[in-house]
């Protein structure tokens, strides 16, 4: 890949040659891939991007990591819509509100982002079975992109996945293991499995090239807008991979001046499981918590990607700042009454959080704010009927309706 450094540790600062199957660095430090910037600007520039017809995530497969003949694999990922949000703008009393709703991507997350383009890298690598563990999205979205690829998986995830989620791993022919644990006890079976048997390793965590497919939101947010960036980017945050790929995505457009500064993040993570933001509260280093929250996809209570996230967060002048679960289920119902977007508990995390820093009055009155919704509510019914209730029932004859209506519960 000539338009490709290397890899560099993020912890040693060791660098390491772009193979297509590369993972961490021989101290333990997780990989950042490193581009020349200089060779990609007359590739990559305003007008060959307004002109492109390819709307996917590999509209931007100039500062993405495959080499120049690869055909990508997987679903149609990207390009999902950034809705402006007026009335949730006024609400909050800032200058301008948009959601980037990436529960549209095809399997209904963002991770179908880092899933396209693992199954990419195992294809150009000759892999057939790839594995991983997930707390649900990352597994459904391995699962769909694999299937359409044509090649195997072997997934494992804990036993408090939703059904939804699980439901998609049966429906994509994924060799799924409910493991009845935590997350990091699914994640040392995974890991044991996948030294084993020699799949490729899925798990964001630990191979850099999946952070550079989740980046693509961050691209396509700044192309979104003009060209510009917002004074803010609000994003849930778990194992810190996600995080690590929007700074980087707007990190790469500075870099090709395709946009003039990277926003502020603002890093939302689950009261009950804060590893993260804790240690940027504290400055020190992160240190494992429980996983007592709801929200399913951030319940990461030992985050594999916590050095570039961390970074992620310092470098970008960002704020921490954790929620419950019911001000996220609180976010579920206003995002929906307000915007239309039906995110699930740890999609609306990051929006659950901008929410919060509006009320405290941190966020600047003028400021514009994207916040990624990075799941759909559909994946995880369960946690949507408990933030709404359950609807009233009626006999059917208009009497019984009017009863409903005078009692207001209609």
């Amino acid at each position: 890949m000539k338009h490709i450094i290397g890899c560099r540790c993020v912890r040693c600062g060791s660098i390491y040659p772009a193979a297509p199957d590369i993972t961490i660095c021989s101290c333990g430090g997780i990989l950042d891939v490193l581009y020349d910037y200089d060779a990609v600007k007359s590739k990559l520039t305003k007008d060959i991007l307004c002109a492109r017809t390819d709307h996917t995530m590999w509209r931007y497969r100039e500062i993405l990591p495959i080499e120049e003949d690869t055909t990508p694999r997987g679903l149609r990922v990207g390009s999902s819509p950034l809705y402006d949000a007026p009335r949730l703008t006024d609400q909050l009393g800032i200058g301008r509100l948009y959601l980037k709703d990436d529960g549209l991507n095809p399997t209904g997350s963002l991770k179908d982002r880092a899933s396209a383009m693992a199954v990419t890298k195992a294809a150009e690598a000759g892999y057939r079975t790839i594995g991983c563990s997930s707390t649900g999205n990352a597994a459904s979205s391995l699962a769909g992109n694999a299937a359409a690829a044509g090649i195997a998986t072997y997934i494992f995830v804990p036993a408090r996945a939703p059904k939804g989620k699980i439901a998609q791993l049966m429906m994509f022919g994924a060799h799924l293991t409910v493991v009845d644990g935590s997350y990091e006890e699914t994640y040392a079976l995974s890991k044991a499995a996948i030294e084993k048997y020699g799949w490729y390793n899925r798990n964001a965590a630990v191979n850099p090239y999946l952070s550079e497919g989740k980046k693509t939101v961050a691209l396509e947010i700044v192309e979104q807008l003009g060209f510009k960036a917002p004074d803010y980017v609000a994003v849930s945050v778990g194992d810190g991979c996600t995080v690590a790929g929007v700074y980087k995505g707007f990190y790469d457009m500075v870099q090709l001046s395709l946009c003039d500064r990277i926003p502020r993040i603002i890093s939302v993570q689950a009261a009950g499981c804060c590893p993260i933001n804790t240690a940027v509260m504290t400055g020190d280093g992160w240190i494992q918590q429980e996983e007592n929250t709801y929200a399913d996809s951030i319940a990461v209570g030992v985050p594999r990607n916590a050095d570039k996230a961390i970074s992620a967060i310092r470098d970008s002048g960002g704020i921490a700042v954790n929620v419950t679960d019911d001000e996220i289920r609180a976010a579920q119902r206003t995002l929906g009454k307000t915007v239309g977007v039906f995110g699930e508990p740890a999609g609306v995390a990051a929006t659950a959080g901008l929410i919060k820093l509006c009320e405290q009055g941190v966020i600047e009155r003028d400021a514009t704010v994207v916040s990624i919704v990075t799941g759909n509510g559909l994946k995880d019914i369960d946690s949507a009927i408990l933030s709404v209730g359950e609807p009233p029932h009626s006999q059917s004859d208009l009497a019984a309706f009017e009863r409903l209506i005078n009692d207001n519960k209609v």
